[in-house]
This record gives C-alpha cells, structure tokens and sequence, in this order.
C-alpha cells in the first residue's frame, strides 16, 4: 500500500459505503494509520492529521482523524466508517490545508467553522460529533475526498491562495501562473 498522489484519478472517483465491517475493512483502516505515520516520519515539518481511504486507492467511505492534533508524539487515530455531513455552519472562515495525496501544495481554503457529523466507528457504534475550528476543517477536508473532491478544488483561480512549504518548514506564496495554472494536469483538472 502507498499514498496515491495527484493526478491519479482514483482520487477522483465517488466512494462506496461500507456495508459491513468485516477483516478487509478493519485491515484498510490499520493501512490508512501506518501510512499516515510513515508519511509523517518522511515530513519532519508536517503533521498527518487525518486521510482518507481513497488516498490510498480503496474506494470505500472510511476516514481516519488523529485523536491529537497538537502533539505529533501522540499518534492515535480514530476510523470513522460512513461519515456524513449533517450540517455545516457558522462562520467561513479561510484557512492553510494541505493533503497527503497533493505534494507540497497548501491552500488558503474556505470552510464553515461548524460541523455535524454522523458515522460508525469500528466496532459499528453508529457516533454523532460536533466539531468547531480545526477538527471542523480536517472532517470536511477528509468527507471532500469520498466525493472526489480535493482541497484545490475550493480555491481554483484564487492567486493568493496557493503556497508551498520551503526547506525550512515554512509556507510561501507560489507562483500561480508557473505552479498553478500550468500544472493543472497534476492536479487531475484539465479544464
């Protein structure tokens, strides 16, 4: 198993519900956790917060979020089997996003600052959360790659939104034009 990248278009594709948790299920979510932590280790500035089963070419409706987003040293994450949308409120606010399967890419990106969520975890207790700020962003982030849908996609044509992270673990602006709009192919939008 690897984290698939842009522009494999297996990232594109709608997701598939769970209809059972069943060994293959559960053997994709301890995928999901190592992968997420081996890419961590190879990205000292970074933190792998969350990711998604698409991200690593299994088209089924899991997501995995890290229970400690403030401490890397705490790498427990929890599975959300189905996870669904319930509502999303409050304030837009925009906010950098990155992702595991769009290299060295960040985003200025819009999303609500509330969230509902239903979903099941792995032992199929069927769990309602409701998340503000980071935790609200990192959901929508990973329940946008069961739709197909990547960060990118919320913030096409905006210049100032794109940045790339440098070696020293800072986020700078890119170049649209050069980076962004010449290189759409990468992102698997040749529109």
């Amino acid at each position: 198993m690897k984290i698939i990248t842009t522009p494999d278009p297996r990232l594109r594709e709608k997701s598939e519900k769970v209809r059972e948790i069943n060994d293959e299920i559960l053997d994709a979510i301890a995928d999901m956790r190592k992968l997420s932590l081996d890419w961590e280790k190879e990205h000292p500035y970074e933190l792998s917060a969350a990711m998604a089963a698409p991200q690593m070419g299994v088209n089924k409706r899991i997501i995995i979020i890290r229970d400690d987003m403030a401490d890397k040293k705490k790498a427990t994450f929890t599975a959300l089997i189905n996870p669904e949308v319930i509502k999303a409120e409050g304030r837009v606010i925009r906010d950098f996003e990155g992702c595991l399967s769009v290299p060295k890419i960040y985003g200025m990106v819009p999303r609500p600052s509330k969230v509902r969520i239903k979903a099941k975890l792995e032992d199929g207790q069927e769990v309602r959360i409701k998340a503000t700020g980071e935790l609200a962003r990192t959901l929508l982030h990973e329940i946008d790659h069961l739709d197909g849908v990547l960060f990118i996609d919320h913030i096409k044509g905006e210049k100032d939104a794109f940045y790339e992270m440098s070696e020293t673990g800072d986020l700078v602006p890119v170049d649209y034009d050069e980076k962004i709009l010449d290189n759409r192919e990468l992102w698997g939008d040749e529109e």
